[in-house]
């Protein structure tokens, strides 16, 4: 039900939706957002060449900002994916170079253009990259300037350092200066950008709290912080891995038609709260989906899958794996978008194992899991049951050029011959 207290289109979305875990004062927020256009931001560090779903939740918040007429703005942690966040790990991250940072910030960006507007206009979303300003700090003028604003009491208490402490892994001083520097980003895209809302997961809350607190110290400002809650499916799994690996929103790294099949592959209960958070149909409209029992509910999980991978793709492509999908599932048939792997000529000839060419067109996270699928009767090569792990798969297995190669009744690749 909508919550009438709130006036402002933007926070009843995040509560109708779903969006909203805690924020630092949502009254004030709302008041705010209702006096005219706030920007907000949500930061991101480039630890990969792609997000994967399990951001997708904080980039779905940032364009609900813009549809409700406000402006989002993309932080790209060029200069803290140096150290690495070390919310939620138990050790330090791998440390990236400066090249490898920039090719990863390259991939990230192309995820946003599909969700959110850029622009010169008082709505139209903006990118920046936290390297602009911390790589010209100097240490010392910074710990006198800002160091002395953070209680390193407190400090231990939050739970990315909590946690680390309590299980006994080590923690650099590397690591435990991130928040610091988290927190200065935000004064500085309250300077820059007139920035007045950070927004993050619920791991977040105690690196926002810091950053609202530091700018009404250091600059009287009046900053806001909200969180969204952490999201896990309906097995306990963390949001954004699969056996197969991340469902990355990059289409180079995961094919459309694998997305689709992701979303379509949701659990009964997790479908109306995912309609919710990662598509804008109306809210009459996924309860009467939501509401759907038996077969039924798998309508709406295509309508799930097709309005979550149009987000990503677009249109073209979020059909063109539903058709792939029908064609596979419905007729049997190899459908164009299935995931492909090029085989040179010479090694197929020679025979590869079964179980390791299922690991290698990904339909198993590793040989072990192969061979377990396989042992288990859940692998099949051109529709036929394989019965031993160790069958040699040569080119003889082609059918018009291909081997359609499935893994249960929803994974399938094509081997085709380089």
């Amino acid at each position: 039900m909508t919550d009438r207290r709130y006036v402002s289109d933007f926070v009843r979305v995040m509560v109708e939706r779903g969006y909203l875990h805690q924020a630092t004062d949502l009254e004030g927020l709302d008041e705010r957002l209702n006096q005219g256009t706030v920007a907000g931001y949500i930061g991101f560090d480039c630890t990969a060449k792609s997000l994967h779903v399990g951001s997708l939740v904080q980039i779905m918040m940032l364009r609900w900002l813009q549809k409700t007429g406000h402006k989002p703005i993309v932080l790209l942690g060029g200069g803290t994916t140096r150290i690495g966040d070390p919310t939620g790990r138990d050790e330090a991250r791998k440390m990236l170079d400066d090249a490898a940072i920039a090719e990863n910030m390259a991939g990230i960006r192309q995820v946003f253009d599909k969700f959110v507007q850029f622009g010169d206009g008082a709505t139209d979303a903006v990118m920046v990259n936290n390297a602009d300003w911390l790589d010209g700090l100097g240490y010392i003028s910074f710990l006198r300037d800002y160091g002395r604003h953070f209680s390193v009491n407190r400090m231990l208490t939050f739970e990315s350092v909590k946690l680390r402490l309590e299980r006994e892994q080590p923690m650099s001083f590397l690591e435990f200066n991130y928040m610091i520097l988290q927190a200065y980003d935000f004064l500085e895209l309250s300077r820059r950008q007139n920035c007045l809302l950070q927004m993050g997961g619920s791991d977040q809350w105690g690196n926002i709290i810091n950053g609202v607190e530091l700018g009404r110290r250091v600059d009287e400002r009046g900053l806001f912080g909200l969180t969204s809650p952490l999201i896990t499916l309906a097995s306990g799994q963390k949001m954004g891995k699969t056996a197969g690996g991340a469902v990355w929103l990059n289409a180079e790294m995961l094919s459309a038609y694998d997305y689709w099949q992701f979303w379509r592959n949701t659990a009964d209960a997790d479908v109306g709260r995912f309609l919710k958070l990662f598509t804008e149909l109306p809210l009459d409209e996924i309860a009467r989906l939501e509401a759907l029992g038996g077969a039924e509910i798998n309508e709406a999980k295509k309508i799930l899958a097709h309005e979550a991978t149009k987000m990503a793709h677009g249109e073209e492509a979020a059909l063109s794996a539903a058709e792939t999908a029908r064609r596979t599932f419905e007729e049997g048939a190899a459908g164009e978008d299935l995931p492909v792997i090029v085989i040179p000529a010479a090694e197929l000839d020679a025979g590869i194992p079964a179980f390791e060419l299922f690991a290698r067109a990904g339909l198993a996270p590793s040989r072990k899991e192969a061979r377990r699928t396989i042992q288990g009767g859940g692998a099949r090569l051109n529709g036929e049951k394989i019965e031993d792990e160790q069958q040699p798969i040569t080119t003889a297995r082609l059918v018009d050029g291909q081997i359609k190669l499935s893994a249960g009744r929803k994974r399938h690749a094509l081997v085709k011959v380089g």
